[in-house]
């Protein structure tokens, strides 16, 4: 008989680089699951980490491997110091994302560092993780995996917009639940803003404070990708490969870059946004005030701010629930959703 209620921590690492995100999360499975948030914490990266894994694309495969490892053991570290910190008792696993250095699925290729076996036996207790390769194997996205979390846990939304280092989004139509990437966001923005000594952009007040660049927001808005059919997906590759070099080829001003960026954002989330929706945003940006009000002059969608808790955790509560139905042996990734094959169970159980 499978069990009701799981006392779980969701541990995340988005490709933005602000931290780690932990939480503890008590699920509950009635008819329908419900949870609540009993500690939270984000872990920011020290600058030399940080360096590191922005490079990690970059490095030959002895090391990344390497990497891998003091990056499992990192992550080990900081799960046990939120346990302690959070006197957290009677555990039923830790469900962990890792931290994703190149996403190539079209290839045939994703990968996760931090998702390495040892983990398990460093924190002391059950390790779900590693929850995009198998999905890929079967011809999907790998993404977006958040989706059948916001199915279950935030089903009187419309629409989940999520506004990280990637927008993306999830919503049922016409009696199917679909997902995809929208747009890169956290990932440009704070690449521009580090060059003037920021790690963020606080409330996108220096975005307010430039002008957009006509030319260059019609070439962003006419990129390859978005033309592109669902199911889809977006890695940092592309922001390397497509984005960030025709923004440089424009010899403008960061605070324009950031002015017009925010302007081509806003404008490719508002094409998918039907004007009768009830939006859900979460993710760093829904803290971006000028990107909100950008949206909302361009949609007419209900655009809805959470508490903090959900606006900060809501993709670590969500691994949470993906690593409890993983232990249920439940679906948790959707074809519909990656383009996979067949409906599966994602991800990998390691015990101590």
């Amino acid at each position: 008989m499978k069990k009701e209620n799981y006392n779980v921590i969701g541990v995340m690492s988005g490709t933005s680089l602000d931290g780690i995100d932990l939480v503890n999360v008590y699920f509950e499975k009635k008819d329908e699951w419900s949870f609540s948030v009993r500690s939270s914490k984000t872990v920011s990266y020290e600058e030399n980490l940080r360096k590191r894994l922005k490079n990690a694309i970059h490095l030959n495969t002895s090391d990344l491997q390497k990497l891998d490892e003091e990056y499992t053991v990192f992550l080990a570290e900081i799960i046990c110091g939120f346990i302690k910190e959070k006197q957290i008792e009677a555990i039923d696993f830790v469900a962990s994302h890792g931290h994703t250095v190149f996403h190539k699925p079209d290839e045939g290729q994703t990968y996760q560092i931090g998702n390495l076996p040892f983990i398990a036996e460093k924190v002391g207790e059950k390790v779900v993780c590693d929850f995009r390769v198998e999905d890929v194997e079967l011809g999907g996205q790998g993404a977006p995996l958040v989706p059948i979390g916001d199915k279950l846990l935030f089903s009187e939304y419309n629409y989940c917009l999520n506004l990280g280092g990637f927008a993306n989004v999830s919503v049922e139509k016409d009696g199917a639940y679909k997902a995809f990437d929208i747009c890169a966001v956290n990932n440009v923005l704070n690449h521009y803003v580090s060059k003037l000594g920021f790690d963020y952009d606080d409330g996108g007040k220096i975005a307010a404070s430039g002008n957009i660049n006509e030319e260059l927001l019609e070439e962003l808005n006419s990129l390859a990708f978005y033309k592109k059919p669902y199911p889809k997906s977006l890695g940092i590759e592309w922001v390397e490969s497509d984005v960030l070099p025709l923004i440089d080829s424009y010899k403008i001003s960061e605070k324009d870059i950031l002015r017009t960026y925010i302007a081509h954002t806003a404008f490719q989330v508002a094409q998918v946004l039907e004007p009768t929706a009830r939006v859900l945003v979460t993710g760093g940006g829904a803290y971006n005030t000028f990107f909100i009000e950008q949206l909302k002059t361009l949609s007419d969608a209900e655009i809805i701010l959470p508490n903090n808790n959900t606006i900060e955790f809501k993709e670590a509560i969500i691994f949470g629930l993906l690593g409890a139905l993983k232990v249920r042996d439940e679906v948790n990734c959707m074809k519909s959703i990656t383009g996979a094959s067949k409906d599966h169970s994602s991800g990998k159980i390691y015990n101590p």
